[in-house]
C-alpha cells in the first residue's frame, strides 16, 4: 500500500459512501473532495465534508497510518492547522490537534473494495514485465485507447518543445537558428547527436546565413568548425577545404571544436559524421529559406523532394577524407527523411505556432500520421502484446508510454490502468 493509491482512491472517490463513518462511528459525507495538491503541505485543499451534521471546510491530510503524522512531524508544521479530516488505510493511533481534540479520522480499507485493491495489487506490485498491465492490455476498449494514444503523442510533443524553448531563449527568439540547430543534431543521430549539436553552437547562425550561396564554402565552415580540418593531408579536396577555413575563421573570428566529439566506431559509412556534414552543408546551401518551406509543407511527399538533394562531388566517391571508395549518391534515405520529420520538424512547428497562438492539433496529426511507425524494440515489444504501431503518431505515443508510465509505474495517471482498475 502507499499513498498515491489512496490520492487516487480519494480524488475519484472510489470507495462506498453507504455508512460511511469516522474511526469514532461519527457519520461522514464527502462534499468535495479538493484540489490535489502536490507541492508542500496537506495533499488535498480547500475541502468540504460533514461530520455529524456538521459542514467543515479546509485540507485533507492522507497516509497509509495514522501514526505517520507524527512521523513527518506534521504536528510541528503549522500548514497542517487547517485539517479537517485525515484520510489513511490503517488506523493505528489517534492524531490529536493543538487545541487536545483528536482529528477526525476516515479509515478507508473499510470503504474500499477487495477488486479494486487486487486490480491495483496486481498492475504494482508485478513481476517483473515489460509492462504492468501485459497481460489485460487486449482487453482495453479500443477508443480508450486511441484517444489515450493521442493525448500521449501531445504529452511528447510537449516534452520536446522544453529543449526547443530552451534553444530559443539562447538564441533570442531566432527559429532559423534553432531549425538548423536541430537539424544537425538529428543529423548525428543518437551516437553524434551531442558533438552535431555542438558543431551548431560553435558559430552563430548569421555566419551560416551569410556563406551558405557558396557550397564549398560552407561544407569548408562546418568541417572546420568540426575540427576536421586540423591535420595535414596529401588530398587536394581537404587542402582546399582547410585554406577556406582558414579564411573564414580569421573573417568571422571563429573557434572550433575537437573532431574527439564525434564517433566512426560501429557506424555503418553512410552515418559516418564526415558524411552527415557534407549532407547537412549541401542542404543549407541548396534551400536558401528552408524554414519557411518546412513550416508550410503539409504531406510527407513533399518532405521528401525537398530532402533529395545531391552532395559535392567528392563525397560521391568518399565516406572519409582519407580513402576513395565506390562511387554512390549518399542521399538521404526516406527512413532518415521521417527521423528528421518526427524528432525535428514537427516538434519545431508545434513551438512555432504555439508562439504564434496558431496551433493546429488536427493538422498536426494527421502529419504525423503520414508518418510510418519508428521501429526499435519498444515498438517490437508492444507488437508481441498485439498493440499495432500503425505510423509514427502511435510509435512515438508509445514510447511516451513505456518510458514515462509503465516504467514508472504510473498506472493511476494511465488511462489503461484507469480502466482496468475499475473493471
Amino acid at each position: 500500500m502507499n499513498e498515491e493509491f489512496l490520492y487516487y482512491v480519494w480524488k475519484y472517490k472510489i470507495f462506498t459512501d453507504i455508512n460511511l463513518q469516522t474511526s469514532d462511528a461519527k457519520e461522514i459525507s464527502i462534499l468535495k473532495a479538493g484540489i490535489h495538491n502536490k507541492n508542500s503541505g496537506p495533499d488535498f485543499l480547500n475541502a468540504q465534508v460533514k461530520i455529524d451534521q456538521q459542514l467543515w471546510a479546509g485540507n485533507v491530510e492522507m497516509h497509509v497510518k495514522s501514526s505517520d503524522w507524527y512521523l513527518h512531524k506534521h504536528e510541528e508544521d503549522a500548514n497542517y492547522d487547517a485539517v479537517i479530516l485525515h484520510v489513511v488505510w490503517e488506523h493505528d493511533v489517534a492524531v490529536f490537534m493543538k487545541n487536545n481534540k483528536p482529528l477526525p479520522t476516515l479509515e478507508l480499507k473499510n470503504f474500499v473494495s477487495k477488486e479494486l485493491l487486487e486490480n491495483y495489487n496486481s498492475l504494482v506490485y508485478h513481476q517483473q514485465k515489460f509492462i504492468p498491465c501485459e497481460n489485460q492490455l487486449t482487453t482495453i476498449d479500443e477508443f480508450i485507447l486511441n484517444n489515450w494514444l493521442e493525448r500521449l503523442y501531445f504529452e511528447r510533443l510537449e516534452s520536446k518543445s522544453i529543449f526547443i524553448k530552451d534553444l530559443l531563449l539562447d538564441t533570442n527568439a531566432d527559429f532559423e537558428a534553432v531549425l538548423f540547430q536541430l537539424l544537425a543534431k538529428n543529423f548525428g543521430l543518437k551516437v553524434n547527436g551531442d558533438g552535431f549539436l555542438q558543431l551548431a553552437t560553435s558559430m552563430d547562425f548569421s555566419v551560416v546565413k551569410k556563406e551558405r550561396f557558396d557550397l564549398e564554402q560552407l561544407t569548408a565552415l562546418f568541417f572546420g568548425q568540426a575540427g576536421f580540418l586540423e591535420e595535414d593531408l596529401e588530398e587536394h579536396y581537404h587542402q582546399q577545404l582547410k585554406e577556406k577555413y582558414q579564411y573564414l575563421k580569421h573573417k568571422h573570428k571563429l573557434n572550433s571544436i575537437s573532431k574527439n566529439n564525434f564517433q566512426f566506431f560501429r557506424m555503418r559509412p553512410p552515418n559516418f559524421p564526415t558524411i552527415r556534414i557534407a549532407q547537412l552543408a549541401s542542404l543549407f546551401f541548396t534551400h536558401q529559406n528552408l524554414f519557411s518551406k518546412l513550416m508550410s509543407i503539409q504531406k510527407k511527399e513533399d518532405f521528401y523532394a525537398l530532402f533529395s538533394f545531391e552532395v559535392d562531388a567528392f563525397w560521391k566517391t568518399h565516406y572519409t577524407f582519407e580513402s576513395e571508395s565506390k562511387k554512390s549518391a549518399k542521399k538521404l534515405t526516406k527512413s532518415f527523411i521521417d527521423l528528421i520529420i518526427i524528432n525535428t520538424i514537427i516538434p519545431l512547428k508545434f513551438v512555432y505556432l504555439q508562439s504564434r497562438g496558431e496551433v493546429d492539433e488536427n493538422g498536426i496529426m494527421q502529419l504525423i500520421k503520414q508518418v510510418s511507425s519508428e521501429k526499435n524494440s519498444i515498438i517490437s515489444n508492444f507488437i508481441n502484446l498485439k498493440i499495432k504501431s500503425r505510423n509514427a503518431m502511435e510509435s512515438q505515443a508509445l514510447l511516451e508510454l513505456k518510458n514515462n508510465y509503465c516504467t514508472k509505474k504510473r498506472c493511476l495517471q494511465c488511462a489503461i490502468g484507469n480502466s482496468l482498475l475499475r473493471k
